[in-house]
């Protein structure tokens, strides 16, 4: 089987076991991944089931990043639930249950305690916070690292259909203080706050300080659109095609109604 993004970023950290960055990124990969979560029982009204295991005085639960290692490990049909690493993690917070990835059937295979678990789900749940300044001058970005940029990568590659586009941009206030701004084109009505924990995460698994890059949003006709084309960095983000008929939503696909563990 081909290498998942989930066994590069876990490759990298075993490999620079000292790294603060290679470990933020693993950590980051796994929020974003789509999870098996191995349950019980099939999933009813929002409710979930997982199945627990005790090992070393510790509980666990287990998910893939595939369906195909599930059922590996598995070894025959068995219920399960597709929720992003995020969810999961939010699910598991303070409930001392710690989780286990991938065991016995990939490279990635990694058990992490309920402390890990729950310092995730804090990461994640970070909001940034809202600023206001004059920006009097934009300019090319620069001095940023490629951690970062690689991370806003992954990151808007996620964000289809929520804006037109984004530029990275340096910019000088009214004070004469330089920073950057990652400003969103034509974003989709009530996607801002989603948009701008995107960045954020970006930053905060980049391992760079918060306040090292602001998030604004324009309209394509807005004239600072225009310096923003000429200054700044292009980041495309992908079309969404739409689609008439309605998708039946999955366990965890609100933010607002996560799933409950029983």
């Amino acid at each position: 089987m081909t290498d998942t993004p989930l066994d590069l970023a876990h490759a990298a950290m075993e490999a620079a076991p000292d790294s603060d960055a290679a470990r933020l990124r693993f950590y980051e990969r796994l929020a974003d991944n789509e999870l098996f979560l191995l349950l019980t029982e099939e999933a009813r009204d929002d409710r979930l089931n997982p199945e627990v295991f005790e090992l070393s005085d510790a509980k666990w639960i287990l998910v893939f990043d595939t369906e195909e290692r599930l059922a590996a490990f598995a070894g025959r049909e068995v219920p399960y639930a597709a929720l992003s690493g995020r969810a999961i993690a939010g699910m598991l917070s303070g409930q001392g249950v710690g989780l286990g990835v991938n065991l016995e059937v990939a490279p990635s295979s990694i058990l992490l305690p309920s402390q890990a678990v729950d310092w995730l789900a804090e990461t994640l749940g970070h909001a940034p916070q809202e600023v206001e300044s004059r920006i009097s001058a934009f300019h090319a970005p620069g001095g940023l690292p490629d951690a970062l940029l690689e991370g806003l990568d992954v990151k808007l590659a996620l964000a289809g259909g929520l804006a037109s586009n984004a530029y990275l941009v340096g910019t000088e206030d009214e004070h004469g203080r330089r920073g950057h701004l990652l400003a969103f084109i034509d974003a989709r009505p009530g996607a801002e706050s989603a948009l701008a924990k995107a960045a954020s995460e970006a930053l905060t698994f980049s391992g760079i300080d918060q306040g090292e890059m602001d998030v604004a949003f324009f309209d394509a006709s807005d004239p600072a659109s225009a310096a923003l084309a000429r200054h700044g960095l292009r980041i495309e983000l992908p079309k969404v095609e739409p689609v008439d008929r309605k998708i039946p939503e999955a366990p965890g696909s609100d933010p607002d109604r996560p799933p409950k563990l029983r």
